[in-house]
């Protein structure tokens, strides 16, 4: 099933210039990109985005560490997109993800992991309009 679904490339890998080799990875796996741009989130754009762990106690930390550098926000396509990108991003603990994944090679810790995806279509549709309007997917 073609399915979409959103991609962040995180602060410490742009920052690192790891975005290339990031989004040739995802090519590699087979994703098409629909949309993709840079950006500086606000710290209100990312207490919106992650309004879900607003009662989490690293809330604070990561919406600090989502504003403290350029991200590159994504709609990915392709088939079983969603279980294709998370399969390719690897566990969220750097240490523990599989070799070859993106978190293994460039992620630093749970929280500066390189990149996020969403894990389900309904957050993959919410992720992607928070970002894109429908003028920016290429279809």
């Amino acid at each position: 099933m073609i399915e979409s679904t959103f991609s962040i490339v995180k602060p410490d890998a742009v920052a690192a210039k790891q975005t290339g080799a990031i989004i040739q990875m995802i090519l590699d796996a087979g994703l098409s990109v629909k949309a993709m741009k840079m950006i500086r989130l606000t710290r209100a754009q990312a207490e919106g985005f992650y309004a879900v762990h607003s009662a989490r106690p690293f809330f604070n930390d990561l919406v600090t560490y989502m504003i403290s550098g350029p991200v590159v926000v994504s709609c990915l396509e392709g088939e079983n997109a969603i279980a294709k990108y998370r399969d390719l991003m690897g566990a969220t603990d750097p240490a523990k993800a599989a070799p070859g994944t993106i978190r293994k090679n460039f992620g630093k810790s749970i929280e500066a992991n390189a990149c996020h995806g969403s894990d389900a279509a309904e957050t993959a549709k919410v992720e992607i309009a928070y970002f894109f309007s429908s003028l920016e997917i290429v279809g």
